[in-house]
């Protein structure tokens, strides 16, 4: 089992930044490529962005040049840094990693931009 625990969501005004954060535990014994996915009221959850166990990065092409992710492994963290943030951010946020057959979420963190 693995238990994902997303923090640092909240209100923040239109291109204001918020950082993140995403701990993984449990049966971790290596990092492991990890995501971030958003939902907005009334839309399909969709990607933010992946990052591998070795750093390579990909975003959504919405997302590029706005948001960053990292990692740090000795600490099992991934982060995503949004900067320029938009009413259309407006989501909860959520942390996904997949082990061998088994698809893990985090609860979720809401980032509101109000229009």
């Amino acid at each position: 089992q693995v238990q994902l625990v997303e923090s640092g969501g909240g209100l923040v005004p239109p291109g204001g930044s918020l950082r993140l954060s995403c701990v993984a535990s449990g049966s971790i014994s290596s990092p492991n490529a990890m995501g971030w996915y958003r939902e907005a009221p009334g839309k399909q959850r969709e990607l933010v962005a992946t990052i591998t166990s070795g750093g390579t990065t990909n975003y959504a092409d919405s997302m590029k040049g706005r948001f960053t992710i990292s990692r740090d492994n000795a600490n099992n963290t991934v982060y995503l840094q949004m900067n320029s943030l938009r009413p259309e951010d407006t989501a909860v946020y959520y942390c996904r990693t997949i082990l061998g057959a088994n698809d893990y979420w985090g609860q979720g963190t809401q980032v509101t931009v109000p229009s």
